[in-house]
């Protein structure tokens, strides 16, 4: 079990996937909000039936799967949607993530939350990764295929650069390319191998 917990926070964008999945290639534990928030929804489970009574058909693919991107649009350009989901989803997250890393095995764990800021009562230290705004629009229009001003919508309803690193411990400027993404997250491995062998 891994008593050491380092959050991972970032916006759309900004790489959080990308610096995850090399945590995990340092054999690291790696809890996904992202991932959680997936396996929630998935058709059986009561969140997929509250956002399908609300929103209807218009929300499902034709295998029955909730249309992610169909529901975001209809997230993001209205706040009481938004904040339906969330209660929906909420809390089974937490306690899927709650899941994966008490019964992680490795000597600390990597939760990624992708919203809000700061700490929270399960970590231990906070790692923000950021990058220039223009980057974050670029790269969510090609990985999603979002218009410009869906990209947008999604960056106004996130915190901004600076509110985002509140209680930052770490920060990972994802500007430069996969080979310095790699010796960061090197580097942070090291120290939090440390940090979890010498305070627990």
């Amino acid at each position: 079990m891994s008593k050491f917990i380092v959050g991972l926070r970032g916006g759309v964008g900004t790489g959080k996937s990308t610096v995850s999945a090399l945590f995990a290639d340092a054999g690291i534990v790696v809890a996904d909000a992202d991932l959680s928030a997936r396996a929630v929804v998935e058709p059986g489970k009561p969140a997929y039936a509250a956002i399908v009574e609300r929103f209807g058909e218009s929300v499902l693919q034709k295998d029955r799967t909730l249309d992610r991107p169909a529901l975001r649009e209809l997230v993001f350009s209205d706040n009481e949607h938004r904040l339906f989901v969330e209660k929906q989803t909420h809390g089974a997250i937490i306690a899927d993530l709650l899941n994966i890393t008490s019964s992680a095995d490795s000597a600390y764990a990597i939760l990624v939350l992708s919203t809000g800021i700061g700490k929270n009562p399960m970590m231990n230290r906070l790692l923000v990764v950021d990058a220039p705004i223009e980057k974050q629009i670029s790269r969510v229009m090609q990985r999603d295929s979002n218009t410009l001003e869906q990209v947008e919508a999604i960056l106004r309803a996130q915190p901004d650069r600076k509110t985002r690193m509140t209680d930052a411990d770490d920060v990972i400027i994802n500007e430069d390319g996969r080979q310095h993404l790699t010796l960061e997250v090197q580097k942070l491995h090291q120290l939090y191998l440390f940090l979890s062998t010498g305070e627990n």
